[in-house]
């Protein structure tokens, strides 16, 4: 089967499994399951099947290496979540990124500091230049 370039959203276990790739780099079938079960119990050949089709969907990229396939990101993290926020901002929020921070600044569990660091991010980026 013909890898897909990847575009969309991953589902809730498709991205967990990401997140562990991303944070070690790529591995093995039997790597990624060591690292997922620190949280939870997963069989072995529902890691593969799941690094199968992230693969397919072209979310990752395999190797064969003597007699298994490793497994490395094929889009960097950063890369996903501008996509997905681009995403969230066009389907929610009416294609309006204003009204995306103003609900996140809105938050009443959102701590100084966390504002005073949007701030401050804010405030570079403009000095900048945009």
């Amino acid at each position: 089967m013909r890898k897909r370039q990847a575009s969309g959203t991953l589902t809730e276990v498709e991205l967990e499994f990401m997140n562990v790739v991303w944070e070690i780099g790529g591995g093995t079938v039997r790597d990624i399951h060591a690292a997922l079960n620190h949280d939870s119990e997963r069989a072995y050949t529902s890691v593969a099947t799941i690094l199968k089709i992230l693969d397919q969907k072209g979310y990752l990229s395999s190797t064969k290496v003597e007699r298994s396939l490793v497994y490395r990101p094929a889009v960097p993290k950063a890369a996903y979540q501008k996509q997905t926020l681009k995403h969230l901002s066009n389907k929610l929020f009416d294609s309006t990124p204003s009204a995306l921070v103003a609900r996140l600044v809105d938050d009443d569990t959102l701590s100084e500091e966390a504002l005073e660091e949007i701030r401050t991010l804010v405030n570079k980026r403009l000095e900048d230049g945009g």
